[in-house]
């Protein structure tokens, strides 16, 4: 260092210093220190920050490749839950169009059912009235055949009770009674 110091005053003795040009002791100081300096950081700085870096890199690229593998997960499970659902729509129209074809069948069924018994009930109410009519008709034959045995005994003036006769006598009056409301029509 001694010499350093002289140098500086040798040289400040020769000629006035310069501010703006260095000192070459400065410049080879600087350079040795600058050295130094350099091999630490590549020793001992790069080494750590070029670690940091492919375990940064490292990561990401994981992450990403992650995602990638998750969003190709959701995908294939999106196009699997679009598919199944798809399948429980064309069922579900499938069952809604079996019903309404059931539906028809039932209603086309009953209809079917209501017209047989609305069909049989007419024909036992013919039947029926048929009947009715029948028995309205020979009781009113016996009845009127009565009226008329007695009415006609009243006329002629003599008893009709004889069977045959009363039959014939109500007979023929019941002809002549058609005769005259067939007549009438």
């Amino acid at each position: 260092m001694h010499t350093l110091t002289t140098a500086l005053v040798v040289e400040a003795a020769e000629g006035e210093l310069n501010p703006l040009v260095p000192h070459t002791a400065e410049i080879v100081l600087s350079l040795i220190v600058f050295g130094i300096l350099f091999f630490a950081v590549r020793k001992f700085v790069v080494p750590a920050f070029e670690q940091a870096y492919a375990e940064r890199t490292a990561a990401i690229e994981g992450g990403i490749a992650a995602a990638e593998s998750k969003q190709a997960e959701a995908d294939a499970r999106l196009a699997e839950l679009e598919a199944q659902l798809a399948d429980a729509r064309h069922e579900a129209a499938r069952i809604r169009e079996e019903a309404r074809e059931q539906g028809a069948a039932i209603i086309a069924e009953m209809r079917d059912q209501a017209q047989t018994e609305a069909t049989r009930i007419v024909e036992n109410g013919k039947t029926q009235i048929e009947a009715e009519r029948q028995q309205a008709v020979t009781a009113l034959r016996a009845e009127v055949g009565a009226i008329a045995t007695g009415l006609a005994g009243r006329i002629v003036g003599e008893s009709l009770e004889d069977e045959a006769r009363q039959s014939r006598v109500v007979e023929r009056f019941l002809v002549d009674l058609e005769a005259g409301t067939s007549g009438v029509n």
